[in-house]
């Protein structure tokens, strides 16, 4: 996977913002680099092109609770 695919429309089209997708991005590249198991093959990607695969297939979804919205 190149470093720009998907693409960032696609990659917004998963979350209610960019602010999101961002956010969720850095989560699961900690999450990940602090040893969670990918959900995807890694093969020898760098944990933020594993996470960004994750989101990109639905595997990694947010959530966003009433009192975010305050």
């Amino acid at each position: 996977m190149a470093i720009n695919q998907p693409g960032l429309e696609e990659l917004k089209s998963r979350t209610d913002s960019p602010y999101t997708l961002v956010e969720e991005v850095a989560k699961r590249t900690r999450a990940l680099m602090d040893g969670a198991m990918p959900l995807v093959e890694p093969g020898d990607r760098k944990p933020i092109a594993i996470a960004i695969d994750e989101i990109n297939r639905g595997l990694i979804t947010f959530h966003r609770s009433i009192e975010d919205d305050e």
